[in-house]
């Protein structure tokens, strides 16, 4: 349960935010965004929603 929190309050790099902005643009879904850049969503959505990011709501 431990290295669940490793990332905790890291800054974003350029590359992950360069990342986020091409998933995004892509159609992904913010469970799939995170996954893919090992951040939580909640981290993952409040950068997007910052960088003015639509992030798609999939069903």
């Amino acid at each position: 349960m431990q290295d669940r929190f490793e990332r905790h309050r890291q800054a974003w790099t350029q590359d992950e935010v360069q990342k986020l902005h091409r998933l995004a643009e892509k159609g992904m879904g913010l469970k799939a965004i995170a996954k893919a850049l090992t951040r939580s969503e909640e981290s993952t959505k409040k950068k997007a929603k910052l960088d003015k990011l639509k992030i798609q709501k999939l069903r």
